[in-house]
C-alpha cells in the first residue's frame, strides 16, 4: 500500500505529489509514464532507496520504515535494466548472492541458483559463465533469478527490459508471465513503454509529469474509458487495437472449405474454391499451412509458387487482435486459424474478423 507518499527534493523539485496504490498481493502492477512523472522513484521509495518526504507505504500492512533498511531490501527481489551483474562473478555466484548474504551455506546457493536457472530458462552450462560471455537477454534472465533466489514475495523491476531488442523483449516478457504464474510474487514493474504495461500489468497506474496519478485502472478499462486527455493521449490513437487483445477467439467464425492439402487432387481444389477468394490454403501432410495458391492454377495443375499467409493465429488462445493482424497481413485478407500444434483448422474473412468485434464490443458494454 502507497499511501499519499510525496518525494520531494532539497531544490523543491516535486518527484512524486502525494500519490495513492492499493497494490493487490500476487499481481503485477505496472507504473509507467512519460520521462519525470516520478515512476522509478516511485519504486525506490518501496525499498528505501529512497525515502518518501511525506506519507507512508506499508508491506503486509506494516510500514516499511520499521524494518533495517538492509533487512528489508534483501527480503525483495530488484531487477534494472542491463541487469547489474557483478562481473568478476559467474552466473551461478551471481544468482547465488542474496541467499549468500541471508546465511546459506556455498553448496545450497548454488543449488538454489541452478534451480532458478533452469525456470528463467537458462541452461546449465551457462552455470560457470561470466556476464561479459552473454548476450543481453541472458543477462537479464540471470537478473530475475538473481531476484527470485531468496524467494522474496516482492520483486521491484525498473525497465528490465528496455534494452534489449524487440524480439528479446518479448521473450522476456513471456518468461516473466510464466514465472508469474507459477510462483504468484507481488510484483511492481516500471515502464515507458504501453505496450509493455497493458501485456503484462493486472493493473497499470499511469503518472503525469510531476509524478501525480492519472488514472489507476486494469489494462482494458483503462483503454476502454481513459480517465482524461492526457491518459487517451499517452494510449496512443491505437488504443482501441490494444483493446482488442483482451477479446477471444472462442466464438470467431471459421471456414474449413478454402484448405486443401499439397497432394489434393484438381477435384477437391475446385471443390474448396470459394466465390469469395479465389485462393486455396495449402497444407503439408501433417496439416500445417504452407501458404496461399491460386485456385484455377492448381486445379489445372500450375500451382506456381505459394503466396506467404503472413502469420497464423492460434484458435481460443490468440486474441482478436492477432485475429486482426494475421487478416490484415494476409495476400487474400483470409487469417489463418491453427490448432495448438499448428495445424490449419480454419480461415477467417476480414468480414467475419469484423463481425466477431462488433460482437465483443457489444458484450462488453453490456456486462
Amino acid at each position: 500500500m502507497i499511501d499519499a507518499v510525496t518525494k520531494r527534493y532539497p531544490d523543491g523539485t516535486t518527484a512524486v505529489d502525494r500519490l495513492t496504490l492499493e497494490i493487490p498481493d500476487g499481481s503485477i502492477t505496472v507504473l509507467v509514464g512519460p520521462s519525470g512523472c516520478g515512476k522509478t522513484t516511485t519504486l525506490r521509495m518501496i525499498n528505501r532507496m529512497v525515502e518518501p518526504t511525506e506519507g507512508r507505504i506499508l508491506l503486509d500492512g506494516r510500514d516499511v520504515r520499521e524494518a533495517p533498511v538492509n533487512a528489508l531490501r534483501r527480503s525483495m527481489g530488484y531487477v534494472i535494466q542491463h541487469a547489474g551483474l557483478f562481473p568478476h562473478r559467474s552466473v551461478v555466484d551471481n544468482i547465488a548472492t542474496v541467499p549468500r548474504l541471508l546465511g546459506w551455506d556455498k553448496n545450497k546457493a548454488r543449488d538454489r541458483a541452478r534451480e532458478l536457472m533452469e525456470r528463467v530458462g537458462l541452461d546449465a552450462s551457462f552455470a560457470k559463465r561470466y556476464p561479459y560471455q552473454l548476450s543481453g537477454g541472458q543477462q537479464q534472465r540471470v537478473g530475475v533469478a538473481r531476484a527470485l533466489a531468496a524467494d522474496p514475495p516482492v520483486l521491484l523491476m525498473d525497465e528490465p527490459f528496455s534494452a534489449v531488442d524487440p524480439i528479446v523483449r518479448k521473450g522476456l516478457q513471456d518468461e516473466l508471465l510464466r514465472i508469474q504464474a507459477d510462483l504468484g510474487k507481488t510484483v511492481v514493474f516500471v515502464t515507458h513503454d504501453i505496450d509493455e504495461a497493458i501485456k503484462l500489468g493486472d493493473m497499470v497506474a499511469v503518472l503525469r509529469e510531476g509524478g501525480r496519478l492519472a488514472q489507476y485502472a486494469p489494462p482494458a478499462q483503462l483503454l476502454s474509458a481513459p480517465a482524461d486527455a492526457f491518459v487517451e493521449d499517452f494510449l496512443g490513437v491505437d488504443r482501441g487495437i490494444r483493446h482488442l487483445s483482451f477479446f477471444g477467439t472462442e466464438g470467431l467464425e471459421l471456414s474449413t472449405e478454402p484448405i486443401v492439402a499439397e497432394d489434393a487432387t484438381a477435384e477437391q481444389v475446385r471443390a474448396a474454391t470459394l466465390a469469395e477468394t479465389p485462393f486455396v490454403l495449402v497444407t503439408d501432410a501433417e496439416g500445417r499451412p504452407r501458404g496461399w495458391a491460386d485456385a484455377l492454377d492448381l486445379a489445372t495443375g500450375g500451382a506456381g509458387e505459394l503466396l506467404p499467409y503472413g502469420h497464423a493465429f492460434t484458435i481460443g488462445r490468440d486474441s482478436l487482435r492477432a485475429a486482426l493482424d494475421s487478416a490484415v497481413l494476409s495476400p487474400t485478407g483470409w487469417a489463418v486459424a491453427v490448432d495448438e500444434q499448428g495445424r490449419a483448422v480454419g480461415v477467417a474473412a476480414q468480414e467475419a474478423v469484423a463481425a466477431a468485434i462488433r460482437s465483443a464490443h457489444t458484450a462488453d458494454v453490456l456486462r
